[in-house]
């Protein structure tokens, strides 16, 4: 078996001493993590190790130990071997590194002191021996350790991924995984700097001074008052929203239609969870409370930014200006296209009696559109004003009063289009009613198939003329179905660009991303390992470099759910829906054919 020793870069030029670390249950292998400096007290190094495992969980104790000789150190070396009888261990590590040289040596002692005594005299017979034996021996032993130099720093924050579920059922851990653990859960143990004033110094990536910010630190202080007044604020909100008033039919049917309400629950939902004075359980809630607070801050910030562009130079007066005619410009295009499908559009020749009913009737709710248009005119600016105001709330709210606005402008091309698309739709399903009569079935509504079925020649008649009447009729509703759908898909896509924008701005991980091309290290896949030192006579010494996560990947792990603002069909089922006269986007979705 090849011992793998996973060695921190930090303590490469340490002083002689003790190693602290942990071995990986399961591997042959183990992980350092400090080194006590010499002079200390064994029963002080016993209590400081149980009291660091008791803060970490994590299994810790005194590997062996670390030998760099100095000057006036001679004896050093004997005195650590022998610090193996007070500190029992099944097998103690003998690391010791030359001055001038890369690689370590290191001699793994056994428990038994009969082993370790035949150790003591195979040295000695090994000093008396010729060099050639010598270095034959010497490598047969060093080829069974392999020393890992690891970054602490960058090991200990980073996570790897895919993240651990904790779950009992699932495989134990990998080696690698149990080592990135247990760097990351000895933080208490890398406390300990060269400032204190205890018995104990020691040798890891914080031994220099902690590693602190003061804003972040200030940051952390003032968190606590604003998660709370956030908190009574949120209570306040949800208490009014809970008023029975809302709750009617009406109002509610609004609320859950409307796209600036639906974006208001969405980021109270937010708020809700970063308002939360609980920290955060895990690596994954970690990364969704940074995310919705990044992506909260970066909305507001483009909210305020569109907000002073609108009030300045009177922005808000020029859209105001330039609405009101748009509108005319539209009802005049539409009052145009009206007309030329009354006549002989591209050379068909339509029903006229049917032809000409459904343009007038579509000409008067133009009419009265234009009509509601020119009497809110007054209103309009002051609307505008108003509602440019939501933008402080965030760009994510002025987009989807946008939206809003666009379904209330152009609720008459909505109301053109469920107007032919209900009067095709029945016309295509008593087309293919009366097609089944003819082939004497007829739909069962209670088994929800096709069955044979008998009809009387009176019925047979009455089929005959209606499928003759449908038929002939279908093609002038047809038409006017399809212009009036084309309009609607157009209106459809602008709506639907703006809900994908919302949603891009809710649902992008920005922290994890950012994190990512900040410090890649913190988001790591895999590692890879490159070779320090293959010298003869001394062990293989490999880095260990973290692999950072794929961006694509990144988004894909960290992204924040969000209401579903894309189609619930497929393709083909929307296509289908249009040929049969379907509402796309329906208030009231379908569930039981109906014949």
């Amino acid at each position: 078996m090849v011992l793998k020793i996973f060695f921190p870069q930090c303590c490469n030029r340490a002083d002689s001493g003790l190693l602290v670390g942990r071995w990986i249950s399961g591997h042959d292998s183990a992980v350092v993590l400090a080194v006590i400096h010499y002079p200390f007290i064994p029963g002080q190094v016993k209590q400081y190790v149980q009291q660091m495992q008791a803060q970490s969980g994590v299994e810790l104790s005194v590997l062996g130990s670390w030998s760099l000789p100095k000057e006036g150190q001679e004896g050093m070396e004997s005195f650590l071997r022998d610090l193996s009888t007070i500190f029992p261990q099944e097998r103690w590590l003998q690391i010791r590194r030359q001055m001038g040289k890369t690689g370590f040596t290191c001699e793994v002692l056994s428990r038994d002191q009969n082993a370790v005594a035949a150790q003591r005299r195979v040295k000695k017979q090994k000093k008396e021996e010729e060099e050639d034996g010598d270095a034959e021996e010497k490598e047969e032993d060093e080829e069974k350790v392999i020393f890992v130099h690891y970054e602490q720093r960058k090991v200990m924050l980073s996570q790897l991924h895919p993240i651990d579920s904790g779950d009992a059922k699932t495989d134990p851990p990998s080696e690698l995984r149990q080592v990135f653990q247990t760097v990351a859960l000895s933080q208490p143990l890398f406390f300990l700097d060269k400032y204190d004033d205890g018995p104990l110094k020691s040798t890891h990536w914080q031994s220099e001074g902690r590693e602190a910010s003061i804003i972040v630190e200030l940051l952390k202080q003032a968190s606590v008052p604003l998660c709370l007044l956030l908190s009574w604020m949120l209570s306040v909100w949800t208490w009014i929203c809970s008023v029975r008033i809302f709750n009617f039919y009406p109002l509610r049917f609004l609320s859950s239609k409307l796209s600036t309400c639906v974006q208001l629950s969405y980021r109270t939902e937010h708020m809700k969870t970063l308002s939360s004075p609980k920290p955060a359980a895990g690596h994954t809630q970690f990364m969704r409370k940074a995310n919705m607070l990044v992506s909260v801050l970066v909305d507001v910030a483009l909210g305020v930014l569109l907000m002073s562009w609108l009030y300045r130079d009177d922005h808000i007066t020029m859209l105001a200006n330039t609405l009101v005619p748009a509108a005319d410009h539209v009802a005049k295009e539409l009052d145009q296209l009206l007309q030329w499908l009354m006549g002989a559009p591209a050379g068909l020749k339509m029903n006229r009696a049917l032809d000409q009913v459904l343009g007038r009737f579509f000409l008067y709710h133009i009419h009265l559109w234009i009509s509601y248009i020119h009497l809110m005119s007054p209103f309009i600016e002051g609307i505008l004003w108003y509602g440019g105001l939501s933008a402080c709330l965030g760009l994510s709210f002025a987009l989807s009063l946008l939206s809003d606005m666009v379904a209330l402008f152009t609720f008459h091309i909505y109301c053109f289009y469920v107007y032919g698309a209900r009067l095709y739709c029945l016309k295509i399903y008593g087309l293919s009613s009366l097609w089944r009569l003819f082939r004497g079935k007829k739909w069962n509504v209670l088994r929800q198939r096709v069955d044979s079925c008998s009809y009387d020649l009176d019925q047979l008649f009455i089929g005959t003329l209606l499928f003759t009447v449908l038929l002939f009729l279908l093609p002038t509703t047809a038409l006017y179905y399809l212009v009036f759908t084309l309009l609607r898909l157009v209106v459809v896509l602008f709506q639907g660009v703006l809900h994908l924008s919302v949603d891009f701005i809710n649902s992008f991980p920005l922290f994890a991303v950012g994190l990512r091309v900040c410090r890649s290290y913190r988001l790591a896949e895999g590692v890879k390992f490159r070779v320090l030192c293959d010298e003869p006579g001394v062990a293989l010494h490999l880095l260990m470099e973290i692999n950072p996560l794929k961006v694509s990947t990144v988004v894909q792990t960290y992204r924040t759910p969000t209401y579903s603002c894309y189609p619930r069909d497929s393709w083909l089922a929307l296509v289908k829906k249009l040929f049969v006269g379907e509402l796309i986007y329906p208030w009231r979705h379908k569930t039981t054919k109906a014949d």
